[in-house]
């Protein structure tokens, strides 16, 4: 019994990811949650009291599978360049994949106390990384220099999801000069 509400438990985290990158959070409602697991509506609610109680899982779930590939590619780069552009590159890596769709969608949404504790906790290593790559090329504020970093790769994605005139990997190189154009200050 207890596999088979761990398999649909499965089921429903997986339809809500589908979910979440064909409509943002709007998309993302109860009703739409049974129709694609073939659940009653009553049964999702056994397992979920709430969208938020959904979105909160996948980010427990989701953001740290996420972050951990981008610190492993940051962590294979040998000098803080080769971080910041892996952090970059990772990223922008990662958009095709419908976990890292699910993440955006989630990171736009208004999220409750407990999702973004466990979005922050999930960014604090990457955080910690990419500030050690700015410090260790000289930024006197590489905290804000992250976050403005990540406004790059946010800016990308976005590119990337509209199906821009560019090329992912054109839009991609040129966040990558840009990031490392503008860290250099």
């Amino acid at each position: 019994m207890a596999e088979h509400r761990t398999m649909q438990r499965g089921a429903l985290l997986d339809a809500a990811r589908s979910l979440l990158s064909e409509g943002g959070t709007d998309a993302l409602t109860f009703p739409a949650l049974a129709e694609r697991t073939g659940l009653a509506r009553s049964s999702v609610y056994e397992y979920f009291r709430s969208r938020a109680a959904v979105v909160e899982e996948l980010c427990a779930v989701d953001f740290p599978v996420w972050a951990a590939e981008v610190e492993a590619a940051m962590e294979a780069a040998e000098s803080p360049e080769g971080k910041i552009e892996a952090y970059v590159r990772q990223q922008l890596a990662l958009v095709g994949d419908r976990r890292h769709r699910a993440v955006v969608a989630i990171s736009a949404s208004e999220l409750d106390a407990g999702a973004r504790e466990k979005i922050r906790a999930a960014h604090g290593g990457l955080v910690t990384m990419i500030g050690e790559a700015l410090r260790a090329l000289g930024h006197e504020q590489p905290r804000l220099a992250a976050m403005l970093l990540q406004g790059v790769v946010d800016a990308a994605v976005r590119r990337i999801e509209l199906g821009a005139a560019e090329d992912p990997i054109q839009i991609t190189d040129a966040a990558v000069a840009m990031a490392l154009r503008g860290v250099r200050g």
